[in-house]
Formats: C-alpha cells, sequence, structure tokens
C-alpha cells in the first residue's frame, strides 16, 4: 500500500516539473515575460523517495535554459542583421513526412513520375526557403543564415558554381542541403530527351564529386519541364520536383496563388543574386522575406525534414 501511495507522489511530482517547465519555455529570453531574471523560486528540496523526479526536473531545467539562450540568441542576431523581430522558431517536423503528389493542373501523361509541387502539405504555419542557380557568392550571405538560424535549400547550376565550388562547401557544412538545377539552366522542354538527360544527370555527377551527395530533389530552370524532362529527372535519381508558391526579392514579393499571401507548407523562391541585378544585396533580401514570413506568423522550416 505504501509503495503505490509513493509511487503516486512520484507521477504527481513529475506531472507539476513538466508543466512548470513547459511555462517556463513558453516565455520569452526578457524578464518581463516570466524568464528566469524575473526571480523564479528555487525548487523545495525532494521528500524521500523523490530522486527520480529531481532527476527530470534538472533534465528538464537544463532543456529550458538552453531554450532561453536560443531564443536569446536569435533575438541579438535579428538586431544585428536589422530585423525589427527575430525569426519564429520552427515546430518539430514530422515524425513520418507527409505524401507528396503533383500539384493539380502540373501533371503530365507519364505516371509513376517524380511529383511537381509548389507547396508541401502540412498544416503547421510553416514556410520553405529555396535559393536558385549560385551565380552570387555573398559571404555576408552565409554569415546571416548562420546567425539568424534559418534554414534553406540551393538548387545549383553548374555553370555559375564551378568558379568556386569551395563558398558551397562551406554551405553544405553549415547544414544546408544542395540539389540540382542542371548543368547549363537550359530551358528543358526545348531539348531532346537525350539533352535533357545530360543536363539533369549531368548535375547530379557533379554534385555528388563535389559536395558527397547526389542529390534527390531537382528543380528545372525557369519552372518548364515536360514528361521527358520528369523521366529523365527519375532515371537520374530524383525522387521529387519542388517548384515555388512565391518568389522573394530585396525590395518585394511576387505570388502564384490568387490571394497574394502564404499558406503552410508554402515554398519560397529566390535566387543568388546582388546590387548588380537587383536593387540590394542578398543580405537586404533576406530581411525583406523575413519581415513578410515573421509578421504573418509563420516559420521557416527546413524543406528535406518534409520531402
Amino acid at each position: 500500500m505504501r509503495m503505490k501511495r509513493a509511487l503516486r507522489l512520484r507521477r504527481s511530482v513529475g506531472a507539476a516539473l513538466v508543466v512548470a517547465a513547459l511555462g517556463s519555455a513558453c516565455a520569452g529570453p526578457s524578464g518581463g515575460e516570466g524568464g528566469a531574471e524575473s526571480g523564479r523560486k528555487a525548487p523545495a528540496p525532494p521528500a524521500a523517495g523523490q530522486q527520480q523526479g529531481q532527476g527530470a526536473a534538472a533534465a528538464l531545467d537544463s532543456y529550458v535554459e538552453k531554450v532561453r539562450e536560443r531564443r536569446a540568441a536569435r533575438v541579438l542576431a535579428a538586431k544585428k542583421w536589422g530585423l525589427e523581430r527575430p525569426p519564429l522558431e520552427a515546430p518539430a517536423p514530422p515524425a513520418v513526412k507527409p505524401r507528396i503528389t503533383t500539384r493539380k493542373g502540373f501533371e503530365t501523361d507519364g505516371e509513376g513520375l517524380p511529383p511537381v509541387f509548389t507547396t508541401v502539405p502540412t498544416k503547421q504555419k510553416v514556410v520553405f526557403l529555396t535559393i536558385d542557380d549560385g551565380a552570387e557568392k555573398d559571404p555576408e550571405l552565409l554569415r546571416m543564415m548562420s546567425d539568424l538560424q534559418i534554414p534553406y535549400s540551393a538548387f545549383l547550376s553548374d555553370y555559375v558554381v564551378k568558379d568556386d565550388y569551395g563558398y558551397f562547401r562551406k554551405m553544405r557544412d553549415s547544414g544546408v542541403s544542395l540539389h540540382n538545377h542542371t548543368l547549363n539552366h537550359r530551358y528543358l522542354p526545348g531539348l531532346s530527351y537525350a539533352a535533357q538527360k545530360r543536363e539533369i544527370c549531368g548535375m547530379q555527377d557533379v554534385i555528388e564529386k563535389q559536395f558527397g551527395k547526389r542529390p534527390p530533389l531537382f528543380r528545372p530552370p525557369y519552372g518548364n519541364y515536360n514528361q521527358d524532362t520528369l523521366r529523365a529527372a527519375k532515371t537520374c535519381g530524383v525522387k521529387a520536383v519542388p517548384l515555388w508558391a512565391s518568389e522573394a526579392f530585396p525590395d518585394r514579393m511576387e505570388w502564384r496563388e490568387w490571394d497574394r499571401d502564404l499558406h503552410p507548407g508554402d515554398i519560397v523562391l529566390t535566387h543568388f543574386r546582388g546590387k548588380g541585378d537587383w536593387k540590394g544585396s542578398m543580405a537586404d533580401m533576406v530581411r525583406r522575406v523575413m519581415k513578410t514570413i515573421t509578421a504573418k506568423g509563420y516559420a521557416v522550416a527546413k524543406l528535406e525534414d518534409y520531402v
């Protein structure tokens, strides 16, 4: 009987600790939001038989402290890079990736081909940032994205990246996934099947040789493709063909959807460009797109966690 009462007591203590820790984790880094700086009381010493609850409390306190530190770092990074608000932190990715299908109206006649889509099916308020080609190799972008902890994916074309593979190795080493955007950025529907296959498989070979892994994702230049494109991509080992729902520039956003808005799972496109092509730098572009994403209540998640 005493053992049952002790077990119930340990469960009650553990539940209380979880609730308290979660409440602390939801607080912001400043003292005004209930953080450690607001005078949190030290927990009472455990009674006999509560060592298990004490261990759980220590683990939860450690987790909460890491959350606070991470959020504080994002606030400081936002100020450093000129953002009014820090990026929202993405939720945990799904345990099972969603089933991706071709968007209606984007189909070809072939069956069993890699799906073509502009939005990932999810109810989470997340979007995915992707950057195409590789022409501009701005070291400021690498520092900025690392400081702000913003995940993104790069779709590379060899004709503009081959002069500095090292830049993209640094990107890969920071956790960015590098994917296929063809060798020479040609208009693929105007090429034969064999020529399309050379463009796609050739870039698969380059990425594997230079960066160590054959990518599963492929984006056709200009978003243009036909059945031969998808057949060739499948032959080259491509699993999916993400396009985009909106496009980011330093001075504006452009939208595919009629409501000119973000939606859960939308893919955002931008390019490796600088002041020679844009009204601003890549850092300016990131400030613009993150202002839009954060203001609409979205976080940026890692595309490869969902696809």
